[in-house]
């Protein structure tokens, strides 16, 4: 059964807890030893009795360790009474949805009225003693729950086929973490400190409050159903007034704008003339409203009321917060910044190079991408790297999967394929291995992998003039493309897992900033045009992070949704349950 506690009535009673606490101090002594015994005794049983979780073998090791350390004295109450950081600690516990997790996970609730209920049969003292240490150690638990999820995540990225740190870069001493929780003056800021030290993590948590909000009202985001015709700019649109009151609400709209709309719709006096509205059009302000929503969704900004357009619009609120629950932990199993990185987000199709540690949009370069396929063997995995070298006009060595499923095929279909593609067969793995002639068996070797494919540098060969080298184990990379004519796709998932960038000087002159050589923008685009396959070491490697975010915040307080192009949101909501 769920529990549910109004917050004043929550408070007023654990103030009574106070006071009775208080009042059963006078054998402090007694009191302490008894409860160092019974708290000893919860612990070695590994099992609580009436936490959701209640096997303890997971945090059974770390709270034997950390009363032990304290010669199983409790943290959490002070001669009998409970401390002011338990009382805070209850409020977290139970606002653990403001965190994007789970609050029935960490049971504030349920030990919320167990100390209610402790209060209230503060007399019977041969029951006191046992209740305060399974209220002991059942705040110790869900304390370790708490931070260890906020600090790692709530599962192993790996569950979910992402290569990422797990430790986060930096290992969390639970026992440490407890002790200090305990004794901290503001609960509330020591338990932000295991959490990502990302702007734009806090900006999505304050994100996920607003759109919690939102969600209550489920009217928000119904509209009269799609006619299968696109509404343009001008036209006549029965829901206008409530697309009107929709994109007030997401702040795409001012406010002003949706009144007159706003006040029609919820008239609720029968005894009136029906309501009706006088501007039922896409208005040039409501226009300039939609391209502006449209551009936070990833979506063609056209300002006419299509099909994507108006499935993104009725997504109810409570599939938003989903998404932005779903970001807040992949977020947890990033690494804290080192140094200044680069973070591709793939569902977001955008690149962005730190020019410092923090992430601050002023101190962003940005650019658009184009990912993976949508195909097992053709998505942009997901993880971290190191990029360490960058390669001028580049050859293109065909992957083998590639060769055997694409290339090969046509190669035997067209004999002048190679020629055509600027093509040619090496015999060995390096750079400088040597080329053989195109014959029958040659070219039957292609399959086996002991003749392998590439392509020549030049104007259509598939790496463009540049690519940036972060060696990994599935030989993803950036780099320049020829097909610049899809950067102008709202939705770019077109590659075989490597990342086209839509400025590659831009980001060359990013990349190699640092080094001694000296590569202006000039030198670098006659090196895109002079030798082939030039390369250039960096003097420090730059950190890499390939992610996956559908929910993205903008310092202004708005959040980008975007599309689950791989189904991986689906695939984690799964492993969270």
């Amino acid at each position: 059964m769920r529990l549910s506690i109004p917050r004043f009535c929550l408070t007023l009673l654990l103030l009574i807890a106070l006071v009775v606490g208080a009042a059963r101090a006078a054998d402090a002594q007694a009191v302490d030893a008894r409860l160092a015994g019974a708290i000893d005794e919860t612990l070695r049983t590994g099992r609580h009795p009436y936490l959701q979780h209640a096997n303890l073998a997971a945090e059974q090791k770390v709270l034997q360790q950390l009363y032990q350390q304290h010669q199983f004295a409790p943290l959490w109450f002070d001669r009998g009474t409970i401390t002011r950081q338990a009382l805070q600690l209850l409020q977290l516990l139970r606002n653990a949805a403001s965190f994007g997790l789970r609050a029935s996970d960490y049971d504030g609730t349920t030990l919320a009225y167990r100390l209610i209920t402790l209060a209230t049969d503060a007399n019977k003292a041969n029951t006191a003693t046992e209740a305060r240490a399974h209220l002991e150690v059942g705040l110790s638990v869900a304390a370790l729950r708490l931070i260890k999820h906020l600090h790692y995540g709530r599962i192993d990225p790996r569950q979910a086929g992402f290569e990422l740190n797990t430790t986060r870069g930096m290992e969390l001493d639970p026992v440490a973490s407890l002790t200090q929780l305990a004794g901290a003056q503001d609960l509330t800021a020591e338990i932000a400190s295991f959490e990502p030290q990302y702007l734009h993590y806090r900006l999505l948590k304050a994100g996920l409050a607003r759109y919690r909000l939102l969600a209550v009202d489920a009217e928000l985001t119904q509209l009269p159903s799609f006619t299968q015709r696109s509404i343009k700019p001008g036209e006549t649109y029965a829901g206008a007034p409530a697309l009107r009151r929709l994109l007030a609400a997401e702040q795409d709209l001012r406010a002003d704008a949706a009144a007159p709309a706003d006040q029609c719709s919820r008239q609720d006096r029968h005894d009136l003339p029906p309501c009706r509205p006088t501007n039922q059009s896409l208005d040039p302000v409501l226009v300039a409203a939609l391209k502006q929503y449209q551009t936070r969704h990833g979506l063609p900004a056209d300002g006419a009321l299509g099909k994507q357009t108006f499935a993104a619009l009725t997504t109810p609120f409570t599939q938003r917060v989903r998404q932005i629950e779903l970001t807040l932990e992949r977020w947890r199993w990033l690494p804290p910044p080192q140094s200044p990185m680069i973070v591709v987000n793939i569902p977001q199709f955008k690149l962005f190079a730190f020019n410092a540690l923090d992430d601050r949009e002023t101190t962003l370069l940005r650019m658009d991408v184009i990912v993976g396929q949508d195909f097992p063997h053709t998505r942009t995995p997901v993880f971290l790297a190191d990029m360490k070298y960058v390669v001028f006009r580049p050859y293109w060595d065909v992957p083998i999967s590639i060769t055997r499923r694409e290339l090969l095929p046509a190669i035997n279909l067209n004999p002048a394929y190679l020629q055509q593609h600027h093509m040619e067969l090496v015999s060995g793995q390096a750079d400088n291995s040597p080329v053989v002639p195109p014959t029958p068996d040659n070219v039957a070797q292609l399959a086996t992998g002991k003749i392998r494919l590439r392509q020549q540098p030049g104007a259509d060969n598939a790496l463009g003039d540049i690519k940036f080298m972060l060696p990994n184990q599935y030989n993803v990379y950036l780099h320049s493309t020829p097909a610049t004519r899809l950067f102008s796709e709202s939705r770019r998932a077109f590659s075989h897992g490597c990342i086209r960038v839509s400025d590659p000087v831009a980001l060359a002159e990013y990349v190699l900033r640092n080094t001694s050589d000296g590569w202006t923008k000039e030198k670098i685009e006659t090196a895109m045009q002079a030798e082939p396959n030039q390369r250039v070491y960096l003097q420090k490697s730059i950190p890499v992070m390939i992610v996956y975010g559908t929910a993205m915040p903008l310092e202004s307080g708005a959040v980008q949704f975007f599309e689950d192009i791989y189904g991986y949101d689906a695939k984690l909501a799964k492993l969270l349950r």
